[in-house]
This record gives C-alpha cells, structure tokens and sequence, in this order.
C-alpha cells in the first residue's frame, strides 16, 4: 500500500478534535479544547486555544496542551477563565486570569469525573458536578471493602462501580478561599447546573423518588446556595427533563427533554417552564425530530429573554436554530448546511459552533451579523496528507415502501465503474442514533483500503419523525421489534447499490458495526448465507444478557413493552444467538473486556457457540477498555482495532489496493 492515497490506520492518532467552544461575554473570542493523540504516550493531550471570533488573527494556545484541560468557561466580566485538568491524582477547576500573565490557581482537586463547569452570575463562585469520593478510594482491591448494591443502575461503562459513587452538585468560592461545598448531599444523583440570575440558586435535573432505578424519570430541582437545605422540586414530576438553563430576565427555564418516562426512545423537545406558575411548554413540538443531537447535546442558550439557540438533528445533519419561548413564532436557521454541529456556545451576537464534514474533520466556525464563517483550520495538515473522499448521498425506498432511508456510498482511491470492487456494508450503534454527513475515519480508512463502502440510517435510528424511531419497539407499543424492518432497510439500501452501481463484486460483501450495529450484523448472517464476511463490534447475540448484565439492565422493557422477565421469548426471538445454528458466514468478534454496556458474556456466548458448531470464527478482546474503544479508547488500541479490522475482511474479501 506503499503511495496509496487516502486515510490509514496510523493516520487516527494525526486527526484533531476541536470541542466544547466558549464565547466570551463580548462576543470577541472563544475558547475552545483541542485535543490531539500522542501515541507514543498512548494518550490523549488536550489544551485550551484562544480564537477571535472575527478570525482576524490566527488562533493561540491559552494552556499549554500537555495535561487535559477541557471545560472552558468565561467569568460574567470577561476577565477569568475557569477550567477543568485531569492529573493523576483526579481532576482540578483552575481559573486563570484572562490577558494578564499570571498562573492559573487551583480552586479544587481531587474529584472524581468532573463537569458542567460554570460561573455564578456575579463571578463569585463556580458550580460543577462530581462524584462523591468514597472512603475506598485509593484502597488496593484486596483490602478494599465489599460493595453493597441495593438499586438497579449500579454500573456505568467507562466510570464502573458507582453505588456509591453519585453525582453530585457542587460549589466553591471562584478565589480558592474554601473548599467546595456538596449542595446535594445523600445517594441520590444530580447533574446539569444552571445559575439562576440573582446568583443564589441553582437549577438542575436529578431523581429522588423511590422508584428512581426502576423508570427514566428526571425531575428538575432547585437548591438555595447559602441556606444548606435540600433541593426542592420544581415543575411537573412526569418526564424525562435535563439541561436546564435560566433567562436572562430569571423569568424562565428552558430546558430538553420529553413528558414521558415509560418509554423509549423518544424525540427530545425543548420546553420553557414558567418560574410563576411552574408550568412548562414545548416551544419545538412542530419540529418532529430529536433536539438532543447523539453528537453532542446541551442545554438551550438563551440569546435574549425570548429567544434560544438549539441544536436539532435532520435525516443526518445536525443544524443551529433560534427558538422563541412563546411557542407559535416559526424556528428560524442559524446554520442549516451539510455536516454535523457537535458543540455551540453564543453570546453578544457572536454564535460559535464546531462542525464536522465527510471531508474535514471539527473545526470552530463563527456566525456574527447574519454571516458565516470557519475560523479554524487545526486539521489542515491531516486534511491535506490523507486527502478524505466525499460520500454520495443517496434516499432508498424501503422494502414496504413506506419510508425513504437515507444512506451514502464512498467509493475507493481509483475506482472503476467496468472494475469488480468489494463492499462493506456498515450499521451504525444505538440504535437511536445517526450515521452523520461528519467525518468517519472508519469509512475513509476502508474506502482507501480498496473497498466501495455503505452506510444509512434504518428504521429504528434518530433524525427523523418520532415514529420512524419506535418502528422498531415491541409489539406492546405497536412496533415490529429489532432484527425486523430494520434489517429490511439496511437489506435494501445494499440490494440497491448493488443491483443500481456497476462496478461491484455481489460476491465479496462484507457487513459489520458497533453495539447495536454489532447486534444487526450478528442477526443478518443469522437470516442469509449472503455476506462473505463479518464483523460484531461490542455487539450484542443475546438479549436476555444485555437486559440482566448490562449498565441497562432492567430498561429494555421502556423499549420492547416487557422485561425479560415478563416474555422471555420475546427476547430469545429477537437475539442473534437463537439463529446461531444458521450462521456461515466468517465472522469476526471485537469486544473490551471492561465493556459494561454490552457485556463480554455475549462476545463469549456468540464464540463459544460457533466455535462448538466448527464454524469460521475468530475472537479479538482489547484489554482496559471499554464500549468506547473505537471512538476514545487508546490510541493504540484504535489503531490496531483498525488494523485487525483490514486484515481479517483482506483475508476473506481481497480488495484490489492497485490504483
């Protein structure tokens, strides 16, 4: 492959991530993260750049970028600026002073998976989340402790055990003059604080009902910063509510979110709540799509008493609107192009986004009086060795004929319309979730590999209408079920390519995807002989494991209309490994041993139960990681994930790398 053009694995640790933009509270600047790999360490390194908004002059480094610094956040005045540095010892909130050459002081340490860092109103004082640190920290495992474990949701992939360990709100004073201060004390977990105006309260979202592991149930809750008294319930207990933020008049909260707690998935809203009446509207509901973008959601930004910047997801896109809190106004676009908005921030008509294309990774893009514009450019080098191919965008029929499904087609380095190329066929995780008009490293990297990739967004997934979503729920809520129509869509959108593109092999097909990707490539070469190969990917083979095993367990009846428990053949029905007998094809298995959200039990289950049938299985586990591994684990380990990926669909698919 020496000279071939296109993305490589090695090139995964080169591409920057630009993130969580910051505008100052004179529109003048932002501050965002830029995170690069270093490889060599096999870690990650993220600092914080200082960016004019009006891209007059090239951006700067406001912290060094050798710790991690993330979190950004501007005092009211504009002369500080608060973060969060993750060291060895836990993570700190520094604030450092902003134009003056003066060293950032630390006004916490210690903590435990901090964030949703801001300053109060007046600049005294800074809110963050973080778990409480129980007494077995820093105990080696044999002396430590038992567990004691008394409620459903015990586990988080990525965070572990954290029984003990809630989420917490806490405060502390901006100078460092004391120590922070837990305003929700007890076992119960908050997160997502918002300043009210008059800077003595906060609002937030958390559940203190009994039943709280049992439903999806968020509450919004406020707590006076100086009286130590518990937090007080505000609003309706009757939905699923997060991200609040509070009107600049103190008059409001907006907030996202869903009135029903029983089932899922759900379209996220936006809502405003009257703080006089504690009654709260849906201002988007004419919009029928999700406003919780799976890239990145936050809360509202409130651009004036009346008006608020979202982020809404749309058949692959994700654009910027400005709603107005008095329902009925028309949405109106800040930004509707192609690609994915993954973080924003606004202020003093300054509206800062990031933003991912099929060709260019994130980059800071700025709108100030109506004009658009990138004033970034970190990935120019990236861009310009690994050259990204832009995808075809197509809209299938779907086998019933009652939908469109969108999907895409990257074709190889030196494709060839009279050419025999193969194909690969991904599906995406969630499954309420996108596949994105952003970038994908996976796609490019198999695309200069040789291979015509394909990727869509089947019945099941986000994006669209709220039904297209529950397509795929359990009989109980009208649906089909998963492994139904969803792999009807993903079936068509390849017999579609297929049988419409000349110049592909229909005998050198591969199929693979992640999580519930893995889960719908398991099912389909459990339904046809048709694939020559196959990867699962933190997949899923048997549902019974996910409902027991999993950080999940005991939610998938908000989905299927039952637990485990109440239709044990419902489950058996829709799970891969009640097919396994059927199953041919070559397949691949990629699983984190740490992975919690989709068990390793089922990786076994799966291999143990081919390799008993002598079927062509082979089995890969990345030690210390878990569920993320392809979109944050190691650098390392997502090089090498890549690499194993390549040679195990080379050996089986033989693409022709000649260009």
């Amino acid at each position: 492959m020496t000279g071939h053009p296109g993305m490589l694995p090695r090139h995964i640790a080169e591409m920057p991530t630009v993130a969580q933009p910051a505008v100052s509270p004179d529109g003048r600047w932002v501050l965002v993260v830029l995170q690069r790999a270093d490889e060599q360490a096999n870690r990650y390194r993220s600092g914080l750049w200082l960016v004019a908004a009006d891209g007059s002059t090239p951006p700067r480094p406001f912290s060094d970028g050798e710790h991690s610094d993330t979190n950004p956040c501007w005092s009211p005045q504009g002369d500080r600026v608060a973060f969060l540095r993750a060291e060895d010892c836990g993570q700190s909130v520094l604030v450092a002073p902003f134009g003056l050459d003066e060293s950032a002081v630390t006004v916490a340490a210690g903590l435990d998976g901090a964030g949703a860092l801001s300053f109060s109103p007046d600049g005294a004082r800074l809110a963050f989340t973080a778990r409480v640190r129980p007494a077995r920290c820093g105990v080696p495992d044999s002396g430590r402790p038992p567990s004691r474990v008394t409620r459903l949701r015990s586990r988080l992939d990525d965070v572990g055990f954290i029984g003990d360990r809630p989420r917490h709100v806490f405060v502390v004073d901006a100078d460092g003059s004391a120590a922070p201060r837990d305003l929700t004390p007890g076992e119960c977990e908050f997160e997502d604080p918002a300043w009210d105006r008059d800077a003595r309260s906060l609002v937030f979202t958390g559940a203190t009902h009994d039943d709280r592991d049992l439903d999806l149930r968020r509450d919004l809750y406020e707590v006076d910063v100086a009286d130590g008294r518990a937090p007080r319930r505000i609003g309706a207990p009757e939905g699923v509510f997060a991200l609040p933020s509070v009107s600049p008049d103190g008059r409001r909260i907006a907030f996202l979110g869903t009135d029903d707690h029983e089932t899922a998935p759900r379209n996220s809203h936006v809502a405003v709540l009257s703080r006089e009446t504690g009654r709260h509207r849906w201002v988007s509901s004419e919009i029928d799509r999700s406003f919780a973008p799976a890239s990145g959601a936050r809360s509202p930004v409130w651009l004036d008493d009346d008006e608020i910047l979202v982020a809404v997801e749309d058949r692959g896109d994700v654009y910027l609107y400005r709603l107005s809190a008095e329902r009925g106004s028309p949405a109106k676009a800040v930004w509707s192009g192609q690609g994915v908005v993954t973080a924003y921030d606004a202020a003093a008509g300054s509206t800062a986004f990031v933003l991912s294309t099929a060709t260019r990774p994130s980059e800071l893009h700025v709108v100030r009086d109506g004009a658009g514009r990138r004033v970034t450019d970190f990935g120019a080098r990236f861009t310009a060795e690994v050259r990204p191919r832009s995808p075809e965008p197509l809209t299938v029929p779907s086998r019933d004929g009652t939908v469109e499904i969108d999907a895409w087609m990257l074709t190889p380095p030196g494709f060839r319309s009279d050419g025999s190329h193969p194909v690969l066929l991904n599906i995406h995780g969630g499954p309420f979730n996108q596949y994105g008009t952003g970038f994908h490293e996976d796609f490019q990297i198999q695309a200069a590999a040789g291979y015509v990739v394909v990727w869509c967004n089947p019945r099941g997934g986000s994006g669209r209408e709220e039904r297209f979503a529950r397509a795929i729920t359990g009989p109980a809520f009208g649906g089909t079920g998963w492994g139904s129509v969803d792999h009807d869509d993903v079936i068509s959108v390849l017999d579609h390519v297929l049988d419409g593109r000349p110049g592909l092999d229909r005998d050198r097909v591969g199929v693979l995807g992640g999580s519930y990707g893995g889960y719908l490539a398991n099912w389909a070469i459990g339904q046809s002989d048709r694939f020559a190969a196959a990867c699962s990917e933190r997949g899923g083979s048997n549902l019974a494991t996910a409902e027991w095993a999993s950080d999940g367990a005991g939610t998938f009846r908000h989905t299927f209309g039952a637990s485990h428990l109440d239709d044990p053949r419902l489950y058996r029905a829709m799970s891969p490994i009640a097919h396994v007998q059927k199953i041919t094809t070559p397949l691949l298995i990629l699983h984190s041993d740490q992975d919690l959200r989709t068990p390793p039990a089922m990786a076994d289950e799966l291999f143990v139960a081919l390799r008993l049938l002598r079927r062509d299985v082979e089995m890969v586990r990345f030690p210390g990681e878990g569920h993320e591994l392809s979109r944050s684990g190691s650098p390392v380990h997502r090089r090498q994930r890549m690499e194993i990926l390549l040679d195990f669909f080379g050996r089986r698919l033989r693409p022709a790398h000649e260009v």
